[in-house]
């Protein structure tokens, strides 16, 4: 699939990797199937029992804590008759799950507990029929599954990230606000419009007295993450509805990260936003080629949390006007594409990330037995 011009310009995919109902399809077993994705914070997960749902690429997926303190990740289906088990998008199970169909139960750890009518038929076994589980592992506070049936470590896919974040010490946040967004465009629009600026001045007019739209720093993107930083205009503390900070910084920063916000999309879902005083996250949630959820979330330092006087309200407002304002062009750049006058168009310079993404895009989708979609 070409993505230059014949003069040699870098462009934008055809219309049909954005709307065709097959593309997606395979994206969804190709890239989300395959990788590990982000799903939630260990921290929303807090005592034995309590759990998340998420729904991907045709699976539905409890994260439970276990007893035992460890989190993991099963099929929210019923080894009896495929029931599913759950269908509350989070709370907490007490002290095992339970299909609300025939009873059968199942321990934090996903076994077998009790099969009722069962003990009778010869040859059955309860050990033999324990939730199906999926590869599920934590890094730095936030928690991963991976669908595929023997993954590499997280550690392959997150590559330097760890190291480069750790200042940060992002397990030790907590959540604050959480919103979750439904939005009328492809998933890869949302990735393409968190990576680049050049539509600050257009589209947002409070982020860009904050930033300086051409001013980011990037570093070289890889086959799981792109991304960058960006320092703020002068008299700007951090990105707030006045560009003050009210809180104290985060512990472990150096002076040159507490000038700097850090923007990095860790592939496939993940947009990871580091603030000097605060981490706003947003997972993606494709559901078909023309709609895409998104959960953001604020998290702040528990320290500043447990003051009388804590104030988030000033970057959740600064964060959820800027949200909503790129879900609308990103709304508007998918009718766009959709329509019949649409060509690929030309990346400027400024836009090597958004090519590179969709390169990642097109060798994740080349992997595969079946043909891609022409």
């Amino acid at each position: 699939m070409a993505t230059t011009s014949p003069r040699g310009l870098r462009t934008t995919l055809p219309a049909r990797v954005y709307t065709d109902p097959s593309w997606f399809a395979l994206e969804m077993e190709r890239v989300f199937a395959r990788m590990w994705v982000a799903v939630g914070r260990a921290d929303a997960l807090r005592g034995a029992g309590a759990f998340i749902r998420r729904d991907l690429a045709g699976a539905s997926v409890l994260i439970v804590n276990g007893s035992d303190g460890v989190i993991r990740a099963f099929h929210n289906v019923c080894r009896h008759r495929g029931t599913q088990l759950c269908s509350a998008h989070d709370g907490a199970f007490r002290g095992s799950i339970q299909c609300p169909y025939h009873a059968w139960t199942y321990g934090l750890d996903g076994q077998l507990l009790a099969a009722p009518q069962m003990d009778e038929v010869d040859g059955f076994d309860r050990s033999e029929h324990p939730l199906r589980p999926m590869a599920c592992a934590v890094w730095d506070g936030h928690v991963f599954i991976n669908l595929g049936d023997a993954p590499e470590p997280l550690a392959s896919q997150l590559g330097d990230l760890p190291a480069r974040f750790a200042p940060w010490r992002m397990q030790d946040l907590s959540l604050a606000k959480r919103i979750e967004y439904d939005i009328a465009t492809n998933w890869k629009l949302v990735v393409q419009n968190y990576n680049e600026c050049l539509h600050c001045p257009v589209i947002h007019p409070l982020l860009n007295q904050m930033h300086h739209y051409l001013g980011a720093a990037n570093v070289p993107s890889t086959g799981t993450y792109c991304g960058g930083a960006m320092g703020f205009k002068d008299g700007v503390e951090t990105l707030s509805t006045d560009g003050k900070r009210r809180r104290a910084f985060l512990p472990g920063l150096s002076a040159a990260d507490r000038a700097l916000v850090n923007y990095f999309a860790i592939y496939p879902n993940f947009l990871l936003t580091l603030h000097p005083d605060y981490m706003m996250t947003i997972t993606i949630w494709p559901v078909d080629p023309g709609r895409t959820r998104l959960i953001a979330e604020w998290h702040f330092h528990p320290a500043e949390m447990a003051k009388p006087d804590f104030v988030c309200a000033d970057a959740i407002e600064f964060w959820d006007r800027t949200n909503r304002e790129d879900w609308a062009i990103s709304e508007q750049s998918y009718q766009g594409i959709s329509s019949r006058g649409y060509q690929p168009g030309p990346y400027s310079e400024r836009e090597t990330q958004l090519w590179e993404f969709d390169q990642f895009v097109l060798a994740r989708m080349r992997h595969g037995d079946a043909e891609t979609p022409r």
